[in-house]
């Protein structure tokens, strides 16, 4: 079984100029010590301490619910059907949902 390599660094332990910071945001944040097994044993998860932010964060991710989402099928079609509809270039797909939905009476 192959060990698994990750790209692990340590955190520098003094300042190291050209890491997107500032010695200001260095010395802002260089007092926060390490946590002890007690705060690892006392911490909470994220949503449980903030649970209205988290919804929120959950809520705002992607794009809207659509209320009719198209759905994704496996269709057969004839090579020379495919190649007519993608020489036309970006939105092939959509033209032929188009096409189908004028030949099935469900124009909009």
């Amino acid at each position: 079984m192959a060990k698994s390599k990750l790209n692990i660094t340590k955190p520098d332990q003094e300042f190291q100029p050209g890491k997107g910071f500032t010695k200001e945001d260095w010395d802002a944040v260089s007092d926060n010590p390490e946590w002890t097994e007690e705060d690892f044993r006392n911490a909470r998860p994220f949503t449980e301490v903030f649970p209205d932010l988290a919804e929120s964060i959950r809520r705002s991710r992607g794009r809207p619910a659509l209320d009719n989402p198209k759905k994704q099928v496996t269709l057969r079609l004839d090579s020379d059907v495919i190649a007519r509809f993608r020489a036309g270039g970006p939105g092939w797909q959509s033209r032929i949902n188009d096409i189908l939905r004028k030949a099935a009476g469900l124009q909009k």
